[in-house]
């Protein structure tokens, strides 16, 4: 079966919000062993939706639709699709009950056009959803498969998950199995590791490897097809294993995880605090940790020190050190890492200081950072970075930096 994943809103179009639908559904697809071929977004309007729809229909089997099911005019999927495919929209008393309880519950009046989220395709299979209002349904022709989905993320996932995938299970005929995994990689550019691997990559028909850069990472997902899930898997480790005997060292996680979830893992794991002193990055780095449950077992606080004072007065910073060498240098950066680790009684201090741009400072041109690494009974290290992106870029960059540093002389000591 191959899919084509159509998302309906002009706000897509405008650049007001990201498709972060056709993602999700192209990863729960792969896993069911239904091919995504297409992705397209259309806006609110019935006859480029309907020019849509006739050339999904010339190249994709399976159409699913997210997004336009809403109580306003500019809503108009379910009609546009009903029209098209010669399918009468009925009143679904389930979902009417259930948005007319919805209103009832939050003491608010309901307007006749909320009654449209509750039609649906006469005869069609109906998604329940148990985060919004209008359901979602599924309906067929001689030769296709359609599927209608709401677009807000958080009705349409678990709607999909609870109730689509035992939907689409009813028309899938096919036993092979789809398994990816990715593998995430720091401190090399996409260009270096294509280089190193290269030959992996042309060599590789199934599973598939594929390269991604993004935000100063990179990714490869690795996909591998066949009938037994485990078979698919085995084939998945041989590929990993030939590609960590090249670039092994910089590879940190797996699939959805984090550089910054990845130090929590370690932090936990060693049951070690940390605080950090930021300067450049202005607090980056502490907001990353603390968005993990049970921060406060590994995170013992930190200092956003921007001027030069409170990092002389709070963070006793030597007069010298800064008249000498600058807050732009590696004996800053020392002294900061140690001092905020004694200052919070905590096992490691991190310090961030450099300039984020677009100016330079201390004569330092524009991503010059340096990150000190004071861990209790260790010697500190200082890591100087010379970065070249946006400000914002640099700021990112830095605290990944700081975490993939960090994580590598833990893994050290092990």
């Amino acid at each position: 079966m191959n899919a084509e994943i159509i998302a309906v809103g002009s706000e897509l179009l405008l650049g007001q919000i990201v498709n972060t639908n056709a993602k999700f559904l192209s990863q729960q697809l792969a896993g069911l062993g239904i091919n995504v071929y297409y992705h397209t977004v259309v806006g609110d309007n019935s006859n480029r939706l309907k020019s849509v729809i006739e050339i999904a229909e010339k190249r994709s089997n399976l159409i699913i639709f997210t997004g336009g099911l809403g109580p306003t005019k500019d809503d108009l999927t379910k009609e546009t699709i009903a029209g098209y495919i010669g399918k009468k929209l009925v009143m679904d008393p389930v979902a009417l009950e259930s948005i007319e309880d919805f209103f009832y519950k939050t003491n608010r009046v309901m307007t006749e056009n909320n009654r449209k989220q509750a039609l649906v395709f006469e005869g069609s299979h109906i998604l329940p959803n148990h985060n919004g209002m209008a359901p979602g349904m599924v309906t067929e022709n001689e030769k296709h498969l359609y599927m209608l989905l709401p677009g807000p993320p958080k009705e349409m996932e678990p709607m999909f998950l609870d109730f689509g995938i035992a939907a689409l299970s009813r028309y899938v005929k096919t036993e092979e199995k789809i398994v990816s995994r990715v593998l995430r990689f720091f401190g090399i550019g996409e260009a270096a590791l294509e280089t190193e691997i290269v030959d992996i990559i042309d060599q590789q028909s199934n599973p598939t490897i594929a390269p991604l850069a993004s935000d100063g990472e990179v990714t490869l997902r690795l996909t591998a097809k066949h009938k037994d899930p485990l078979t698919a898997n085995s084939m998945l480790d041989e590929a990993e294993n030939a590609i960590r005997s090249r670039v092994g060292e910089y590879l940190y996680g797996y699939d959805n995880t984090s550089i910054v979830e990845e130090l929590v893992k370690v932090l936990k794991g060693k049951k070690l605090t940390i605080a950090a002193a930021e300067s450049l990055t202005g607090g980056m780095f502490q907001q990353g940790l603390t968005s993990f449950a049970g921060a406060s077992t590994f995170v013992s606080g930190g200092v956003v020190c921007y001027t030069n004072e409170v990092k002389h007065k709070v963070l006793k910073v030597k007069e010298e050190t800064i008249e000498k060498y600058g807050v732009v240098s590696d004996e800053c950066a020392k002294e900061l890492a140690e001092n905020v680790a004694a200052l919070l009684s905590s096992d490691i201090g991190i310090s961030f200081t450099g300039v984020a741009g677009p100016d330079e400072l201390e004569g330092k041109p524009a991503g010059t950072v340096y990150i000190g690494l004071s861990i209790n009974g260790r010697q500190t290290v200082v890591k100087k970075l010379v970065l070249g992106g946006t400000r914002e870029a640099n700021r990112s960059r830095t605290v990944k930096f700081g975490c993939y540093y960090l994580i590598k002389l833990l893994k050290e000591s092990q």
